[in-house]
């Protein structure tokens, strides 16, 4: 298995297209209550048809249904089009299983920084970087 982190979408939402035209991406986690912000930058791929299926496999039906649902990012005339969707889909997958969309899936971003935030006083916040430089991490400090 390898590194990094994982999340799973519709590839033809704006995120998947944008994705596709360019790899680098950033990842962010914000504590607003706590002061503290993750912030993973690095590459994107697609992960293999097998762990999107073994994902999608392990998510609760109403979650399948809503993949299948969602054009995600797409303009919809209002929430009873969606609603009704999910109507008819879960009526008719019922007694079926749920089978992955071929435009959803993973992607797995491989980091070359992880950046860790502490909020302090005065702007005087505390940043860590970790820098991947060949094979090992480069441990920095940075200025506010």
């Amino acid at each position: 298995m390898r590194c990094g982190f994982y999340f799973y979408t519709n590839y033809l939402s704006e995120k998947g297209k944008s994705i596709a035209q360019n790899n680098k991406v950033s990842l962010s986690f914000f504590w607003p209550s706590l002061e503290r912000q993750i912030i993973i930058k690095g590459t994107a791929s697609k992960t293999s048809e097998d762990d999107s299926n073994n994902y999608f496999n392990s998510r609760p039906k109403g979650s399948q249904l809503g993949a299948l649902v969602s054009n995600q990012s797409e303009v919809i005339e209002n929430r009873k089009v969606i609603e009704n969707k999910l109507a008819l889909l879960e009526n008719q997958y019922s007694d079926k299983e749920i089978k992955k969309p071929a435009n959803w899936g993973g992607y797995l971003v491989s980091p070359i920084s992880i950046e860790f935030w502490q909020g302090r006083p005065n702007r005087l916040h505390d940043r860590i970087r970790y820098r991947l430089s060949h094979l090992d991490w480069i441990i920095e400090r940075l200025s506010p």
